[in-house]
């Protein structure tokens, strides 16, 4: 099924990394293990928003954390080993990092201070997580990426209850990347990036998965990175690789596409601005954060807990 090409937003940029912090060594070792193409001097990813309106994200090669000021201006919160790849801010404030090397984190934003929060479920080791998000009891989901892909399907989707439960919920994903839940909360969206798709989880009444299926196909590119839900309960969806954003509504039908000329790495989204109608894009090729206006907006801009 194909659906007729949706109108076309341009996107503009917000804010740049400044020369001072791009990195004097390019090519780490995260980004030696990648397959070729990924940007190897910085990868900006994970943006979220405080209640204040500031903006966090990742530089995942370079283990840094940023905050970034309404006027674009970047601050570096933390330096630290490890390889963070997205971030949410808790309704406390606490940063929760999905880190590639070192599992979950929480950053206090005050201090830039790193502490661990979960390294492994049970005894095993994660393959190297990628994204997560808060529900409103406090549960969270996270993708436990590493480098699977439609060779090895093996990325897996764990939830953490607000009491310390870590259960894993699929263990079959090409590439799990982004994650969301519907305005119900009964379904999770998952990126499955090398499956070039955004699948649907629905959850019975114990919280398990069940009847899995497609929600969004896409072509091209690399594939879904990014995920954020809007105030409709459609998505905003980073295909890396592409250069966009498409805009889904609730029943997955396109309903814009996002550009900027140039960009093709658009690996993350999250919504805000003094309405919530402007999505930020993390562009991590060019180490720049994208804006676009958009008519429907309104996600949560902070996690519940």
């Amino acid at each position: 099924m194909f659906f007729s090409a949706p109108p076309r937003i341009e996107a503009t940029v917000f804010a740049e990394l400044p020369q001072h912090l791009r990195p004097a060594k390019p090519n780490a070792e995260w980004c030696t293990g990648q397959p070729a193409g990924t940007p190897s001097e910085t990868l900006l990813e994970g943006p979220s928003f405080d209640r204040d309106g500031n903006l966090y994200c990742v530089d995942l090669p370079n283990g840094r954390i940023f905050r970034i000021a309404g006027d674009g201006s970047f601050e570096l919160l933390t330096e630290y080993d490890g390889w963070p790849n997205g971030l949410k801010v808790h309704r406390d404030g606490r940063l929760f990092v999905a880190d590639f090397k070192r599992g979950l984190l929480t950053v206090d934003p005050q201090t830039g201070k790193v502490s661990s929060f979960l390294e492994r479920a049970g005894l095993e080791h994660f393959k190297a997580i990628n994204d997560l998000f808060f529900a409103t009891n406090g549960d969270l989901y996270f993708t436990d990426q590493g480098l699977t892909g439609l060779h090895d399907a093996t990325g897996r989707l764990f939830r953490v209850t607000r009491d310390g439960k870590v259960s894993c919920l699929l263990s079959n994903i090409p590439s799990p990347n982004g994650v969301v839940m519907d305005l119900e909360e009964r379904s999770v969206f998952v990126a499955a990036t090398r499956a070039n798709a955004v699948w649907r989880v629905p959850l019975d009444k114990d919280g398990n998965a069940t009847k899995v299926g497609i929600f969004v196909q896409l072509s091209g590119g690399n594939g879904p990175d990014g995920l954020a839900l809007d105030a409709q309960g459609g998505l905003a969806i980073a295909h890396v690789g592409l250069g966009s954003v498409w805009l889904v509504d609730r029943f997955g039908e396109p309903t814009a596409r996002i550009q900027a000329d140039g960009h093709r790495h658009t690996t993350n989204v999250a919504f805000g601005g003094h309405d919530g109608k402007t999505l930020f894009i993390t562009e991590s090729g060019s180490g720049t954060i994208l804006q676009a206006s958009v008519e429907i907006g309104g996600n949560r801009m902070f996690s519940h807990q």
